[in-house]
């Protein structure tokens, strides 16, 4: 019988980001993430400003559109969103702020 290999369980988000890192080291896919994030804050001050609920949409949309496209096409991987949605979600923010800072290269 063929062995099941079970989903890696990550205990805290400090255990996760070193991995969903590694996850990003094509430069394309890190650069893609970072303007995808831009234009989703962007399209979230226009539903701000505008009380126009279809700006979420806009923001979800170009979110995960522009980091799929670096995943599926340039990092060749499948975005950790499918297994992990939150701590994924949490790791974007993080690497957006530590590139937006310096802290990470793009």
């Amino acid at each position: 019988m063929p062995t099941v290999l079970k989903e890696k369980e990550f205990a805290s988000f400090a255990e996760f980001y070193p991995v969903y890192l590694s996850e990003h080291s094509n430069r394309t896919c890190r650069e893609l993430h970072f303007a995808g994030s831009t234009i989703a804050l962007l399209c979230l001050g226009a539903l701000i400003l505008t009380g126009n609920f279809w700006w979420l949409l806009g923001a979800l949309v170009s979110g995960y559109a522009f980091a799929w496209i670096g995943h599926f096409v340039f990092e060749k991987n499948q975005p950790m969103t499918f297994k992990h949605p939150l701590y994924s979600f949490m790791g974007d923010w993080v690497m957006y702020w530590q590139m937006l800072t310096g802290q990470a290269s793009f």
